[in-house]
């Protein structure tokens, strides 16, 4: 039969009596130092460290010295061969049969014998030149600008890249003091050409070995998920290339807060490879983002009179200045104030600016806003408004057609309808009104922005190109090129010069 703990009442709740066995077994003798500092568990603990620290300094055997004999004395050869021991490097490895030592027969060359030929590696660096380079590796200056000229018949030297390696053998100099000759030189000029020179009957002759290369653009499409940046860099985007496109989405949307991660994003590069099996990624062609299948954000690089920028699939470009942005690209034909009405006939306020502008000229937002109106407004005809918060609205009347719906959300520079003559309108006009707190404003206080517009042969042109991008199989570039080798004779390699010249060599 089981013995009976001993209770004892606490309250009302009866509790165990704990014995000295069981508060022996709950003492903690080794409790952690770095709390509960200056407790009694804490002192308790330094006093088992204490204690236990002297019993092993206490116990500790000690260390004497062993006594030896002496070293044997060793005769002359035993002492030659522990020398010899001694000074042969360690390069023979698991070798530990007996060496010979140098001995007084062994003489010290007058001369030493040159070496028929020096193969070598260069680097070109920055800011550096061809014929620098070729100096500094021991050729001499007249054959070093000779060289560089001959090279500079194949290629510019300005379009040899930093870093390219040039290989090198010089030859036999008659004496110590000229400067060797060069006797083979070897370089990838550019990623499309090799350049190989060899000395046949006493003159360089070069050969240019052109290399086919794909020049296929790469691109990588995916699903944003938890992070863009990371998504991309695991479908094989370059960081420059990431970074490049975020900074050209983020000029139409805010790259924080409107990507989802549903979104996918769709990124163009150049992209070069080479039958050699060598690859090069250069600039963003192309930057999108597809949102429900339908593309979102869609912009690629355009040269408008001689500049670079950036133009949405619209053909809407970069905008200059500051302030919000202009309603269209017209001029303005009639400003804000007391005016006679052309139709009606007697003097009123007209509380907005009218733009001139073709029939169809497309309208833009002035800055990021909602859709509060779009549709027929009395004389406003086909007319929209848009929110932008703080008390803040524009107004936009007269268009031929609305694009957008009540209550959507609508970017900055986002084409939202297009020049008409609808409701009281003598001809093709915006109407652009600003509003505070519902009060309409002179549009003339607020700075315009000014935007460029691809039109005719010039959209077209552009809209061609957006398509033959977007026609590109994300991840073609990366497989192999189909591509052949290049026709003709072609130099053998470095080691296969040499290897000639030095079995000629006596």
């Amino acid at each position: 039969m089981a013995q009976a703990i001993p209770l004892r009442t606490v309250g009302t709740r009866p509790e165990p009596r704990l014995t000295w066995r069981d508060r022996l077994a709950l003492l903690d003798l080794v409790p952690d130092l770095g709390d509960n500092i200056g407790s009694r568990e804490w002192w308790r603990g330094l006093a088992t460290l204490t204690f236990l620290c002297g019993a092993a300094i206490a116990t500790f055997p000690g260390v004497r010295p062993l006594a030896t004999g002496g070293a044997p004395a060793l005769d002359a050869s035993d002492f030659n061969e522990a020398r010899a021991q001694m000074i042969v490097p360690l390069a023979y490895g698991g070798d530990t049969g007996r060496h010979m030592a140098a001995t007084d027969a062994v003489r010290p060359l007058v001369q030493t014998p040159e070496r028929p030929q020096i193969e070598l590696t260069a680097t070109l660096g920055a800011g550096d030149s061809f014929a620098r380079l070729l100096e500094r590796s021991g050729v001499g200056s007249g054959d070093a600008q000779a060289l560089a000229s001959q090279v500079s018949s194949a290629v510019p030297l300005a379009d040899i890249a930093p870093g390219t390696r040039i290989d090198l053998i010089l030859g036999r100099r008659a004496a110590r003091t000229m400067p060797r000759p060069v006797e083979a030189l070897a370089m990838r000029a550019r990623f499309d050409l090799r350049i190989e020179m060899e000395r046949i009957d006493g003159r360089l002759v070069m050969r240019r070995i052109p290399i086919a290369v794909d020049s296929t653009p790469l691109r990588i499409r995916g699903r944003v998920g938890d992070s863009l940046y990371l998504s991309a860099r695991a479908a094989g985007a370059s960081p420059e290339s990431i970074q490049s496109y975020l900074r050209v989405i983020g000029r139409q949307i805010s790259v924080g807060g409107d990507i989802r991660s549903s979104d996918e994003y769709d990124i163009i590069v150049d992209h070069r490879r080479a039958e050699t099996g060598e690859s090069e990624t250069g600039k963003l062609l192309y930057a999108g983002l597809v949102r429900g299948g339908k593309p979102k954000v869609s912009m690629i690089e355009w040269n408008v009179d001689g500049r670079l920028q950036w133009f949405e699939a619209s053909g809407v470009g970069q905008q200059s200045g500051g302030g919000v942005g202009r309603p269209t690209n017209g001029r303005i034909t009639s400003t804000f104030g007391m005016r006679r009405h052309p139709i009606l006939g007697y003097k009123r306020m007209h509380s907005g600016v009218d733009f001139g502008g073709g029939y169809g000229a497309p309208i833009y937002a002035v800055s990021d806003g909602q859709v509060t109106i779009a549709g027929r407004t009395g004389g406003f005809g086909n007319y929209v408004k848009l929110s932008h918060g703080a008390g803040l609205g524009t107004g936009y009347g007269h268009m031929s057609r609305i694009a957008v719906r009540p209550g959507q959300h609508v970017s900055r520079g986002q084409v939202i309808g297009y020049i008409g003559s609808t409701g009281l309108s003598t001809g093709p006009h915006l109407h652009f009104e600003v509003y505070r707190n519902g009060v309409p404003v002179n549009p003339m206080s607020v700075s315009f922005v000014t935007r460029a517009q691809l039109e005719g042969k010039a959209l077209a042109d552009f809209r061609a190109r957006i398509r033959q991008l977007t026609s590109i199989v994300p991840g073609a570039a990366m497989s192999a090129a189909a591509v052949k080798p290049a026709a003709g004779p072609k130099l053998g390699s470095l080691a296969d010069v040499a290897t000639k010249r030095a079995g000629g060599a006596n």
